[in-house]
C-alpha cells in the first residue's frame, strides 16, 4: 500500500520544499469528500502505479485508507519528471468517468505489408461505477490491413459501463511506414 503524507502547506514555498525533497504532490477527492492535500514519495508512486494490476489501488494518507483512480498528471515540459497528480477515490456504486488503458491483441495483417499500428487514442473515458469498469480495454487487431481502423463504434457494447467519446473517433489504425 502507498503511504503518503497530508500537507500542512499548500502555497509556493511549502510545495517546492515537499518537491526538492522528493515528493510528489496530490489532490485526491471524491464526490461528497472533503478534498485532500496530500504528497507521496515520487519513486513510490511511480512503482506502485506501474505494477498495479487494476484500475484502482489502494493509498492510505494520514490515518484514512481509500481506493483511488489516476485522473490526471502534470508534468515538466522539459525534464518530463511529474510534477503533480490528481487522484479520485473509487467510491463503489457511484457513477462516474473513467480513463481506462486500450490495450491491442495480436499481430495485425499490415505490418507485413510495410504498415505498422498507429494508436490514436491511449485510453478511453467511460461512464460507470468502478466495480462494473474493465482495467483495460483489449481490442483485437489480427484482421487490420494497410488503411483499416477500429472507431469507437466498432467496440464491443456493454451493458456495465458506455462510451463517453463520439462514436466515430478512431481508437487505433494501420498506417503506412515511411
Amino acid at each position: 500500500m502507498l503511504e503518503g503524507i497530508v500537507r500542512e502547506s499548500t502555497g509556493k514555498r511549502g510545495t517546492k520544499a515537499l518537491r526538492r525533497d522528493g515528493y510528489l504532490i496530490a489532490n485526491i477527492y471524491g464526490k461528497g469528500l472533503e478534498n485532500i492535500h496530500a504528497a507521496f514519495k515520487m519513486n513510490e508512486f511511480i512503482r506502485t502505479v506501474r505494477k498495479k494490476e487494476t484500475l484502482a489501488f489502494p493509498i492510505k494518507v494520514g490515518e484514512k485508507e481509500m481506493d483511488v483512480v489516476v485522473q490526471a498528471y502534470e508534468s515538466h515540459p522539459v525534464s518530463g519528471n511529474l510534477l503533480h497528480v490528481d487522484l479520485m477515490v473509487a467510491q463503489p456504486g457511484l457513477v462516474t468517468r473513467y480513463n481506462v488503458p486500450v490495450s491491442p491483441v495480436g499481430s495485425p495483417i499490415g505490418l507485413k505489408n510495410k504498415g505498422m499500428l498507429y494508436i490514436a487514442k491511449k485510453r478511453l473515458t467511460v461512464k460507470g461505477p468502478i466495480e462494473n469498469i474493465p482495467n483495460k480495454i483489449e481490442i483485437d487487431v489480427s484482421g487490420l490491413d494497410l488503411g483499416d481502423s477500429i472507431l469507437i463504434r466498432d467496440l464491443a457494447t456493454s451493458e456495465d459501463y458506455t462510451f463517453t467519446d463520439a462514436d466515430r473517433v478512431s481508437v487505433l489504425s494501420i498506417i503506412k511506414a515511411k
